[in-house]
């Protein structure tokens, strides 16, 4: 048993790991201004970015959720791990050898069900890739290369083969010291009737993985005509790693390429991923063992942030069947922001993607993709097709008449006027509808009425959402209160940047602060220590936070870590700093100079003269710091707002 995790190992692998990695695997982030990046929060739906990824101090924040913290915070509350485990999962990501308090480099780590886990499904999967090149797997390797699939493109997706017999993983991962409660838990082996036994048999099998490439599932395609027990698709069933609502076929490979080309195309199988992705369109992913959901397409969108209408795209390639059609009205129905984004392509004849490229060759699936159709269109026309007669396409006027009644609600649900206004035109166009005016007119009047409602088509009157309370019974101080700002922004300098803060920030006395909240924030800063107390970055953060008993005040630091500061570059910071700290120190001084003019109005100046040429020197020498103070406060104060 592995011994204490040391706090310099922490800190050297939270000051070694790039957060900005380890979260661009799962959201895509963009520049947010000077040394600050943002996305699309993986922790809660939203349609703008409010996650905020600060690189230099190694820490995240979302002003939507609130959620924030370090690497391992981030890890934490993403995969559902321990702090340990998440500390270890970095060291092994770093290659840093962790030195056990009470053990050593060598020491067997027990790091947690969840790294059992994926440590079990790596050693199934070497051992499934080892078995599709022995003569049992022969039917694997045919299946495959029918399809045009050879050697490379196998080991390129991980291909493999379980084989016949009914223990021979289980037997092989015990001899590698796993334990079978291990095994049944990663969804590799179950109780049989006889003893431990494999969960596949003589199957085909793809490793599904998770964003950060790690094995946590397999699919498995049935072979022979007498495996008529099971399904001809299986997959790993629901595990701690293993939740197919939330992991897509393909993601691991795909998903530097949606982020950068802006795309993502959903398909239905895992060749079809294959016959994408070899034809060039590396952008192809798979839902697995159940329908592409709502939590599939979150994942799609954090990749994507699409929080501008026009950038990024969806494209499914659902079948031309009726079921395809189903899928389309659904997603018509959803988030109609993200419908403006979303795409069909359907292939001549039914074909799926895999045997479009065995059929055509990979030109005709890059085509697929290049010839997609708008799922506005592809459902109206789908209305549009189902009147029409099949040769000559013609209707007659009772056909157009019940086209315009089932097609005008949907048109109607597009919610951009201009959008809606050119499909409304271009659906009396395929009707052949002459009076365009009219089905313009009817659709507006139907749109009208869906968002009428008991409003009567005003907005729902706003209400103010409570700030926060914290456990001291101070409300939180408004973000945007212009009197609080400098105190807001002497707070965020402090954490975020100790060094520069430093001297000046911790001889700062509570009277600098006027709101409770941040006056109880000053307190938690010098009791961790000061700002110069010599951490930095994401250690730092984290001390701060760990001497912070109230809630609301833990959510602070972290919110107050990730605040962009408003310079335009890295070299503005240092004099930024400066000038917000002569902000917060000129008032303070102005309240000094307040109480000596009201000592010496209580001080005769012939009958005490020494003590009042005294008092008076002091008024004297803080003005003039005061003056010093003001200009260069005012100067910080020109320079960023030009």
């Amino acid at each position: 048993m592995a011994g204490r995790l040391p706090d310099r190992d922490i800190a050297a692998i939270r000051e070694r790991v790039r957060i900005e990695d380890v979260v661009g695997e799962y959201v895509a982030l963009k520049s947010a201004g000077a040394l600050s990046m943002k996305g699309l929060c993986p922790f809660h739906d939203e349609k703008t970015p409010s996650f905020h990824v600060r690189p230099q101090h190694g820490v995240f924040h979302c002003f939507g959720c609130g959620e924030g913290g370090d690497v391992f915070a981030f890890l934490q509350k993403l995969e559902h791990i321990g702090f340990v485990e998440a500390v270890e999962q970095m060291a092994d990501r770093i290659g840093y050898k962790i030195n056990y308090e009470g053990g050593g480099t060598s020491v067997q780590r027990d790091r947690g069900t969840r790294a059992r886990l994926v440590a079990a499904n790596a050693a199934a999967h070497e051992f499934y890739m080892s078995q599709l090149g022995e003569p049992d797997a022969e039917a694997a390797r045919k299946y495959l290369t029918e399809r045009n699939f050879d050697a490379n493109a196998a080991r390129q997706f991980g291909c493999g083969y379980a084989p016949s017999g009914w223990d021979a993983l289980t037997k092989h991962l015990l001899r590698k010291g796993f334990e079978f409660k291990e095994l049944e838990a990663a969804g590799l082996s179950r109780q049989g009737q006889r003893g431990p036994m494999d969960r596949f048999h003589r199957r085909l099998l793809w490793p599904i993985r998770n964003l950060g490439g790690e094995v946590i599932g397999f699919g498995a395609r049935r072979l022979y005509d007498d495996d008529t027990l099971t399904a001809k698709y299986i997959n790993t069933s629901e595990t701690l790693l293993y939740k197919k609502s939330q992991v897509l076929f393909g993601l691991d490979l795909a998903k530097r390429e949606i982020a950068k080309g802006h795309q993502a195309v959903v398909v239905e199988g895992y060749t079809d991923v294959m016959a994408m992705h070899l034809s060039g369109v590396k952008t192809a992913v798979a839902a697995c063992g159940t329908a592409f959901g709502d939590e599939h397409l979150s994942i799609l969108r954090r990749l994507l942030m699409d929080d501008n209408f026009w950038r990024g795209e969806i494209i499914y390639t659902f079948d031309g069947d009726a079921a395809g059609q189903a899928a389309a009205v659904k997603a018509f129905s959803g988030d109609q922001k993200l419908a403006g984004q979303t795409y069909i392509a359907v292939a001549p004849d039914g074909l799926d993607p895999c045997e479009l490229r065995q059929r055509n060759g990979d030109g005709a699936v890059r085509d697929l993709v290049a010839r997609r159709v708008a799922l506005y269109e592809f459902v109206i026309r789908g209305i549009v097709k189902k009147y029409s007669n099949p040769v000559t396409n013609d209707m007659s006027p009772e056909q157009q008449v019940a086209v315009l009644r089932e097609a005008v609600p949907v048109v109607a649900q597009i919610k951009d006027n201009a959008l809606r206004k050119a499909y409304a035109t271009k659906l009396a166009g395929w009707v052949g509808w002459d009076d365009i005016q009219l089905v313009v007119r009817r659709v507006g009047d139907e749109a009208r009425k869906q968002r009428g409602g008991a409003t009567n088509g005003r907005p729902a009157p706003k209400t103010e959402t409570p700030q926060p309370i914290s456990d001291s019974g101070a409300a939180r101080p408004n973000p945007r209160d212009p009197v609080l700002l400098p105190q807001r922004q002497v707070l965020a300098a402090a954490l975020q940047y100790p060094a520069l803060a430093g001297p000046v920030f911790d001889s700062l006395g509570t009277e600098a602060f006027t709101h409770p909240v941040y006056i109880a924030l000053h307190t938690v800063i010098v009791k961790a220590g000061g700002a110069n107390s010599g951490l930095s970055g994401a250690e730092w953060v984290t001390t701060v936070a760990d001497n912070a008993d109230d809630l609301m005040m833990r959510a602070l630091v972290s919110e107050l870590a990730a605040e962009a500061l408003p310079v335009k570059s890295a070299d503005d910071i240092p004099r930024f700093v400066t000038g917000v700290l002569a902000r917060i120190q000129e008032a303070s001084v102005g309240r000094q100079i307040a109480e000596l003019k009201s000592k010496l109005q209580r001080i005769s100046s012939t009958e005490q003269t020494a003590a009042y040429m005294e008092l008076f020197g002091d008024l004297v020498a803080l003005e003039q710091y005061r003056k010093s103070l003001v200009a260069q406060a005012m100067g910080n104060a020109e320079d960023f707002r030009r």
